[in-house]
């Protein structure tokens, strides 16, 4: 299969962002770790597509069901029938679970409908929670991607890094 000129620019603007992204945590002497559902370990392979991310990069934890997001990352069963799994309450306890288990600084969690199927008049096609952790500290976003599957998901992944990165310039000013 050979990709569009859209989708080279893509996969560049992803590389180009988990480059960034690894700069920075290299900097903090810092890692990250990743706990994704509707990417499927897109951010965890666009980190690691980057020559030496094994000094930043702590674990990725693909929890695409609701049942190994509780094994693996300690959400609470609890949240899937009060909230559902596409929520900020999940995404956030994601991002926590991510942290405890691996023990890295930085942490972004990803859950979401990238279709074609499974959207609701509350949750369409292309909803996606995303969750940041920064040490103690865990921000959340709704986000509203268009396009099909591969492009909510990789939308999803930028996102996911941009997010990661912001946090982790937040991180160096303070210190600086």
């Amino acid at each position: 299969m050979t990709r569009t000129r859209d989708q080279e620019r893509t996969v560049d603007q992803i590389s180009q962002r988990a480059a960034e992204l690894g700069l920075l945590l290299k900097a903090l002497n810092a890692q990250v770790t990743t706990a994704e559902s509707c990417t499927g370990g897109g951010i965890a392979e666009a980190i690691t597509r980057i020559a030496g991310s094994s000094a930043w990069f702590e674990a990725g934890f693909v929890t695409y069901s609701n049942q190994q997001k509780t094994r693996q990352l300690l959400v609470p069963e609890a949240l899937f029938t009060q909230v559902g799994a596409v929520s900020r309450e999940v995404v956030e306890a994601m991002v926590r679970g991510a942290q405890a288990q691996s023990g890295a600084q930085f942490a972004v969690a990803v859950s979401g409908v990238a279709g074609p199927g499974g959207g609701s008049p509350e949750k369409p096609v292309g909803t996606v929670w995303l969750a940041w952790g920064a040490g103690d500290e865990v921000s959340s976003e709704r986000r509203h991607f268009a396009g099909n599957r591969d492009e909510v998901r990789q939308q999803t992944v930028i996102a996911a890094l941009e997010g990661l990165i912001r946090r982790t310039v937040r991180e160096i000013k303070n210190q600086g």
